[in-house]
């Protein structure tokens, strides 16, 4: 076993309870080398991670049946050549052991059929063994993973109830189609439910006028059982930019929660047995909300008529604007317009209405012939805002909270009156979300609003009982002296430290350590916040020549598309790749920056809204991931050709560790597309979504080995695909959701314009695994596996007599502390569980490897450090 000499290199060790025990007869020297194990690279120490069972899949595939399944990161001990080490893998036909695999975590079955029944059992300490060798490794067998049959393709079908299809208060049909989605083990099995997001054919984007329907979101189980389904109502509107939903485990309970904005009106809908609709029940309004008349039969949505109104009453109230009083507005309208003095202020109604009518019918017109604002209907400018967290396995409402950062009005101050198109709504109803490790070891609910002018971002923590806000990060407003005529974007917000902010967000945000301090910061666009909200940097450079301002600094600014990882290898930290969209006013229409300091390594000025870019390892003929927006070009900033692949979204498809693309939109069948062997997969009677965005509805390593699946919408919707990669490779790596940066990756890939998920070290062809990352976390439903590896073995007479009976009651008195919340009562009796193994004075009332895998089990709940 190599010494560990990467970036990421540190000692550690963890001491497994129970050693003295289970170092007796074992083989190759008992425990001694999984209880202080040599220097592994790691870069989290007691971090929160899902407990996940095997994942073991198959799929019936040309010269066989191919099988993947999941390599745990507490499993792995050092590395090799072509991977990580630690646990191998017995491998399963119709229950008679067919062969012993060490070198990845997939087989090809050449000898079975699409009858038979698969499972796989991990094999601890035996020898390690170079590929091609003997298919026996002489080492202690755990538990095997419960049996699969094949799946008659490399794809599975899962079922989905699509809403029904409707009409609009304008009278125009609309129909359903399942949009983005998500993951979470909601039951705490270690085994992930699926959530979707249905989007009506009505949706818009942010600055689109138009009544929208209802979105939904599903929670299924993967052999398409309704769980629940949640109807915003009609106070939210559909499209990319204003519903990102958040699957995780916020609490720390084994169980993920469902969390995201909502309001009056939403509701959740249970099902019975039948799949039958059970019962409906509206989230809790807030008692003050109540008390001021507000009810969940209120509906928000603004037609032209109540625009009209909208904008009168604006005006009639326009001598008490704050602006206008603190003087950085003009005190009358008709200065804002740059029309003569006409009226009296304070304003009547028949003085307001002809301004509003001045103002729609001829000054916004003049200014852009797509100011249509007498026909602007659809948005939802005024009522209450909530944020809800919602129990993952039953729907139920937990709590729910003020949306903060809050609207403040309906986009006056925020800039969308400003510009030459006037869009009422469209900077104020920019959300974000993601989710976040501030503390290094719990997760956190990160929730954004707005980042072409005022820029807000706020963390949440679920302690199972409160949501409860830790911090709020706020730009200020950019100050204009004219809210109907000005250039508010590029302009510094009011806040001393935070004024940067503005303008630097994109369409999606993500999340890493940049620092290496443990701790995750925001990448909000051009700007990263750090763990505790405050400013780490805000990115700018010199404008060239052929810009619009050269030789000024000004903001890198917003864009479409973030990337981050570690792109250069040959550097320290990760990298960051993004497009921008600042035209002449932006000193790159792309570049790549250091995370840790904002600083660009390269870039190139476009002097036009660079829309599309893209990071991966097309091309393992060069060092480092190469990126594309301008051209192809390696990670040292080196051009490689003026064509380029795709841009929609990238996949971990490759036996080989190369990123691949996933290709089509609107109609077009998606396609894997290599960008040296051509297409890969076709993805018949399946689409994208997002429109020209052309994304899946998901991308991530949900089961088998480390490769990602791809989840597409079956052009029905009547299922969703899951596509498994079935190349056999001989790499070994834990499963990338074991990465904090990738698992939270997953967790926001649903965000506005949808981003691949990226691990925190550098994946690619030449990965070297002396650099890769193992981190030291704790599974709060390992407590659930524990039971299930329990009844197992005591079934199998290996765990017996009064041992089993004293062992039975503990892990009993674990779980019901743990379901009352008393996490630590609980972490006490799984200490006092271990050690009723390692005390055992009778050696027959337990086996070798019940007590290992009981015990590691019991590790994984507790922790390396207790919460």
């Amino acid at each position: 076993m190599g010494k560990f000499t990467g970036k990421y290199a540190g000692k550690w060790a963890i001491t497994v309870l129970g050693a003295s025990l289970l170092t007796a007869g074992m083989p190759g020297g008992g425990t001694a080398a999984y209880a202080e194990r040599e220097a592994l690279p790691n870069h989290r120490n007691g971090v929160q991670l899902e407990y996940l069972d095997r994942g073991l899949v198959a799929a019936s595939v040309e010269g066989g049946q191919f099988l993947s399944w999941r390599l745990l990161a507490d499993e792995v001990t050092g590395y090799s050549p072509s991977g990580l080490t630690g646990a191998n893998f017995n491998v399963y036909r119709d229950a008679v052991k067919i062969a012993t695999v060490t070198n990845s975590t997939n087989y090809l079955d050449t000898e079975g059929t699409p009858q038979s029944l698969y499972s796989v059992a991990a094999v601890v300490y035996g020898d390690e063994q170079e590929p091609g060798a003997a298919d026996s490794v002489y080492g202690l067998e755990l538990e095997k993973s419960a049996e699969v049959r094949p799946w008659n393709n490399a794809f599975y079908d899962l079922p989905l109830q699509k809403p029904a299809d409707g009409v609009t208060l304008a009278g125009e049909t609309y129909t359903y189609s399942a949009n983005d989605m998500s993951v979470g083990d909601t039951d705490g099995d270690g085994q992930y439910e699926f959530f979707v997001k249905w989007d009506p054919s009505n949706s818009k984007d942010v600055s689109q006028k138009g009544y929208t329907s209802n979105t939904y979101i599903d929670a299924y189980e993967l052999d398409g059982t309704l769980k629940y389904r949640i109807d915003l109502g009609v106070n939210i509107r559909s499209g990319a930019h204003y519903t990102q939903m958040l699957v995780y485990d916020f609490d720390g309970d084994g169980r993920a929660e469902l969390m995201f904005k909502t309001a009056p009106g939403t509701k959740v809908i249970t099902y019975d047995k039948k799949g039958r609709p059970a019962r409906e029940r509206y989230i809790t309004m807030p008692r003050e909300d109540i008390r001021a008349g507000y009810s969940h039969k209120d509906d928000y949505r603004m037609s032209s008529d109540d625009y009209y109104e909208h904008i009168v009453d604006m005006f009639m109230n326009w001598h008490r604007h704050e602006e206008v009083l603190n003087g950085h507005w003009p005190a009358t309208l008709e200065e804002c317009f740059g029309i003569g003095q006409q009226y009296d202020y304070p304003l009547s109604r028949a003085d307001a209405e002809e301004l509003a009518d001045y103002f729609i019918d001829e000054y916004a017109p003049a200014r852009s012939s797509r100011n249509e604002l007498r026909t602007f209907e659809g948005f939802i400018v005024d009522g209450p805002e909530y944020l809800t967290v919602f129990d993952g396995d039953r729907g139920k409402e937990l709590d729910t909270v003020r949306y903060e950062p809050e609207r403040h009005d309906d986009g006056l101050m925020w800039g969308d009156y400003a510009m030459a198109r006037i869009e009422p709504g469209n900077r104020v109803d920019r959300f974000l979300a993601g989710v976040a490790y501030l503390d290094g070891v719990q997760p956190a609910a990160i929730l954004a609003r707005g980042y072409y002018t005022r820029s807000t971002i706020a963390a949440y923590q679920w302690d199972g009982e409160h949501l409860r806000k830790q911090w709020i990060a706020d730009s200020g407003w950019t100050v204009m002296s004219n809210p109907f005529n000005d250039g508010p974007h590029g302009r510094d917000g009011t806040d001393p430290q935070l004024g940067t902010l503005t303008t630097q967000g994109a369409h999606s945000l993500s999340v890493a350590d940049v620092d290496q301090d443990g701790r995750d910061e925001i990448v909000y666009g051009s700007a990263t916040l750090d763990h505790d909200g405050s400013l780490l940097y805000s990115s700018m450079d010199e404008m060239p020549e052929q810009s619009a301002a050269p030789g000024t600094t000004a903001r890198l600014g917003h864009g479409d598309a973030l990337h981050v990882t570690d792109i250069d290898p040959d550097r320290p930290g990760q990298e960051i790749f993004m497009v921008h969209e600042g035209g002449t006013y932006a000193p790159y229409g792309y570049s790549l920056r250091d995370a840790a300091t904002g600083e660009v390594l390269y870039g190139g000025y476009t002097g036009k809204d660079t829309g599309r870019g893209m990071v991966g390892d097309i091309d393992p003929e060069h060092r480092g991931l190469e990126s594309w927006a301008v051209g192809l070009w390696t990670a040292a900033g080196e051009q490689l050709s003026s064509s380029m692949p795709g841009t929609n979204m990238n996949i971990k498809w490759a036996a080989d560790m190369t990123t691949q693309i996933v290709n089509g939109a609107i109609d077009v069948t998606p396609v894997i597309e290599d960008w040296k062997r051509g297409v890969l997969l076709t993805a018949d009677g399946t689409l994208t979504n997002n429109y020209t965005k052309g994304t899946p509805s998901l991308v991530a390593d949900i089961f088998g080995d480390w490769r990602e699946e791809m989840l597409v919408r079956k052009a029905d919707s009547s299922a969703i695909r899951i596509y498994l990669s079935t190349e056999v490779t001989d790499r070994k790596l834990y499963t990338l959701m074991h990465d904090p940066q990738y698992r939270t990756g997953v967790a926001r890939q649903n965000t506005a314009y949808n981003q691949p998920s990226y691990t925190s070290f550098y994946f690619a062809s030449d990965t070297d695994w002396a650099d890769v990352p193992v981190s030291v976390f704790h599974a709060p439903a390992a407590l659930n596996g524990l039971q299930s590896a329990f009844v197992q073995y005591r079934a199998a007479k290996e765990v017996k007599g009064d041992l089993a009976s004293r062992l039975n009651s503990t892990l009993k008195q674990a779980q019901r502390q743990l379901e009352q919340g008393n996490t630590g009562k609980a972490v006490s009796l799984m200490e006092k569980f271990a050690f009723q193994i390692s005390g055992n004075k009778k050696e027959e009332q337990i086996s070798q490897r019940a007590a290992w895998s009981l015990i590691r089990y019991a590790q994984l709940f507790i922790g390396t450090e207790k919460k």
